[in-house]
Formats: structure tokens, C-alpha cells, sequence
């Protein structure tokens, strides 16, 4: 980076863009220097209406006007109204939500309602995940961010992801049938001291590279919980309001979660995230002496963003446009992988998809390489996608997530860039 600014800068996640941002509208992000590029990530996979859409930013500037901020103590309309669409939009007994801002946060608070709830402590999660990097959450944060930061939270499990194109146990091939599951918690069971609060998973293991539950794990995991009078925690950062082609991601496996926190695909860019689950675990944490106070929680402002994605996700039809491109997006890459030997695996749900690099199908020598080399390639083209890292061995998979409002135009755009991207890549290293 060049710009004599980024002196000031803490590098926080490695180096940064190449570039600096003028602007964004839609799914194009535009820089100082004029050049045009399609935001394949959705601003961090949370400007879910694309950036700047005009009835977000209508949003912030009537709240602008009436009130930015407030004691946490008080709330507004938009505060009491977003909670209540919260509980319309969800089943029951989800019905009680707490306000904050990022999706680290709302895990915490969920962890903490879940220890304060049951009186227990230990948490179960899945490797691969990503929760977050606040103190409790990057305990359960098996994909990246333990590294140099000491003891993890005591009481702090995982059970392998069920990754059906990397077998974590050497066991399946191609289809799941869930004896990860059964393994993990047989060890869960050895080492807990049998104060098991929650298991959180979700619903696709986006930064660990875009693995999708399959069919059945969720309910199978939700009968692992009830066996040992655990809460069932499903963290939706990535996969709510719509990504993945339902309302939530957990509706497709007809399961209700004990706990749901949803952040990114909320506030349509804005900081916003929910913690929400029923009135008895509301009652029963807050009687065993739960509290959780912020700056920011309950702050106007981002409620107000709130409402208004609500508003054009319900009026624009994009659940089922996501559902629709979705599938638009994923016969795309399936086209691309007919002429790229390297493109070993194409998944996900709807409008988050992951597509995987390999040196060799056979093998499946992850391309690490060739990851980051296409990846960079497609920047300097004009499309901007990023690399999950899985367990930090792997950098190969590509993550796709326009925004609900992409067209198949800028779909077919971003499929050409890949494309060349590939060639070109292939091309300099011979292959």
C-alpha cells in the first residue's frame, strides 16, 4: 500500500486492498483511481441489499435527525419495533432479543445466556468454526485467531466438522453419514467434568470453507444436546435473512435452536447484530444473575438500518432471488469446473458459495498457491472474492457471496473474470 496513511494503521487481518475506496453503490466498489470492482464478498458478507442502498442510508439519515444514540438504559421505537419483527419473523419460543453490533458479540452474549441458563460451563463446538475472536467466542473459533493469545476459556470442545469432501475421520466418501458427530461427542463425553452448557455450530462453516451441514446434521445434533441437557446454540452471522435462500438457514433442517444470533446480513452494512431466544432462558439467565452492557447496545441508529432491510428483503422478494440466483451462480461454477481440473469441489446454499482448488482431483492436494495467485489475479481484473482459510493449513477455497440484488449479468461477469483468472494463473506456472 502506498498511501501514506496506512503508517497508522494496525494491521488487524494482514496487509491491505491494494487500493483505496472513493465509493461503492450496488455490487461495485470504486476506488480513488477510477477502477470499477465487483464486490463478490458483499462488503465482508454483510451488505446484504448491496452497498449504499438507498433506503439503508434513507434509514440512518431520519435517524440521524431524531436521535443517534442513547444511555443504555433507554430504548426507541425502532429498538422495540425490530425486536418485535425479530419475533414475528421467527418461531416460537424465539421471542426475546438483546441489540448489539457484531457478530463476535453476539456469540458472546449467547454463550454467556447459555452458562448463565443451565448454571454449567463447557461448550461444544465444531472445527473449522468461526465465532468470533472476543475471549469466550475465539475459544470456539476453531478455524483461526488461537495462535499467540494464550490459554483458550477452560471447558472449551470440538467435534469434527463434517466436512464431506475431506472426511475429517477418514470415513465417508462423498456423503456424510454423520460419524463425526457420534466420535466427537464419544470424546466430548471422556473429557468433559460434566458441565456440558451448549454446542454452537453453523449452519455452513463459511470461513472454514463453505461447508454446508448436510441434511440431518442439525437435528442429529439437536438430539446430542437434549441427550445431555445442553442448549443448542446456532450462530447465523453469514447464513440469515435470506443468503442461503430461506428466511434462516436453520428453517431448511427444521430445527428451532435454543439461541440464535444473527449479525452481518442484519444492519445491510451497518454494525448490527441480535442475540435472541425464549422468554424462559431470558427468565431463567436473568434470575442466575446474567448481564451483558455495552456503549452500543440497543443503539438507535443501526435499528433503524435494521427495519429497513427488513422492509426490502420482504418487498424485493430476495429470499427467493437468492434461492433462484443461487442456484444460477452454483450451475456457473459447475460449468467452470467441466474446464478446470484444478476446481476440485463447488458447494454451498444459495447466494454462499465455496469453490475449491486442488492440485490433483485424485489426491486433492489442496492449491494453495494457486488460491492466492487466483485470487489476486481476479482483483487486479476486477472482481473481488476472498480465501477461507479452513484450519490454516488450507488456503484454497474461494468464497463467493454477492449481494441478494446481484444480476445474473454480474454474475456471468464474475464467471468470466474467474475464468480468465484461472487460464492465466495456469498459464505462468505451466500447468
Amino acid at each position: 500500500m502506498t498511501d501514506e496513511r496506512m503508517r497508522f494503521l494496525i494491521r488487524y487481518a494482514g496487509d491491505f486492498a491494494p487500493f483505496v475506496v472513493e465509493s461503492a453503490q450496488g455490487a461495485w466498489v470504486i476506488t480513488k483511481d477510477g477502477q470499477r470492482i465487483l464486490d463478490f464478498t458483499s462488503g465482508q458478507i454483510s451488505s446484504t441489499l448491496g452497498h449504499n442502498h438507498p433506503r439503508i442510508v434513507a434509514a440512518i439519515e431520519r435517524s440521524l435527525r431524531e436521535v443517534i444514540h442513547l444511555n443504555s438504559w433507554m430504548v426507541n421505537d425502532d429498538v422495540l419495533e425490530l425486536a418485535r419483527r425479530l419475533a414475528e419473523l421467527l418461531p416460537e419460543p424465539l421471542e426475546r432479543s438483546i441489540l448489539l453490533n457484531t457478530g463476535s458479540e453476539t456469540n458472546e452474549v449467547a454463550f454467556r445466556l447459555a452458562k448463565a441458563a443451565t448454571g454449567k460451563f463447557e461448550m461444544v463446538g465444531l472445527t473449522r468454526s468461526f465465532h468470533g475472536l472476543l475471549a469466550g467466542t475465539n475459544s470456539i473459533t476453531f478455524s483461526m485467531g488461537h495462535k499467540g493469545n494464550g490459554p483458550l476459556m477452560p471447558g472449551s470442545f470440538a467435534v469434527p466438522a463434517p466436512y464431506e469432501y475431506r472426511c475429517p475421520i477418514r470415513h465417508c466418501a462423498a456423503s456424510c453419514d454423520m460419524t463425526c458427530l457420534d466420535v466427537g461427542f464419544e470424546l466430548v463425553d471422556q473429557t468433559s467434568v460434566g458441565s456440558l452448557a451448549a454446542m454452537v455450530v453453523e449452519p455452513v462453516l463459511s470461513t472454514g470453507g463453505i461447508i454446508p451441514l448436510p441434511e440431518g446434521y442439525l437435528r442429529a445434533a439437536r438430539t446430542k444436546c437434549e441427550e445431555r441437557d445442553m442448549l443448542l446454540i446456532v450462530d447465523e452471522a453469514q447464513t440469515g435473512f435470506g443468503r442461503v435462500g430461506s428466511m434462516f438457514a436453520f428453517e431448511q433442517d427444521g430445527v428451532v435452536p435454543d439461541i440464535l444470533t444473527v449479525s452481518k446480513t442484519l444492519g445491510g452494512g451497518v454494525p448490527l447484530g441480535a442475540t435472541v431466544t425464549s422468554a424462559a432462558i431470558e427468565q431463567q439467565a436473568i434470575d442466575n444473575g446474567f448481564l451483558h452492557i455495552t456503549t452500543h447496545v440497543s443503539d438507535p441508529m443501526p435499528a433503524a438500518a435494521g427495519l429497513a432491510v427488513l422492509d426490502v428483503l420482504a418487498e424485493e422478494n430476495l429470499v427467493a432471488r437468492a434461492q433462484k440466483l443461487g442456484g444460477y451462480l452454483t450451475d456457473r461454477l459447475r460449468e467452470l469446473q467441466e474446464r478446470h481440473e484444478q476446481i476440485g469441489d463447488v458447494r454451498g446454499r444459495g447466494l454462499l458459495v465455496g469453490l475449491e482448488l486442488v492440485e490433483d482431483r485424485g489426491t486433492k492436494e489442496p492449491a494453495n498457491e494457486l488460491g492466492a495467485a487466483v485470487t489476486a489475479e481476479c482483483l487486479r481484473l476486477g472482481l473481488s472474492m476472498n480465501i477461507v482459510k479452513g484450519d490454516g493449513s488450507q488456503r484454497n477455497c474461494l468464497r463467493l457471496a454477492p449481494p441478494l440484488t446481484i444480476t445474473t449479468e454480474e454474475i456471468d461477469l464474475a464467471v468470466s473474470i474467474l475464468d480468465t483468472a484461472l487460464r492465466t494463473c495456469l498459464a505462468s506456472t505451466g500447468s
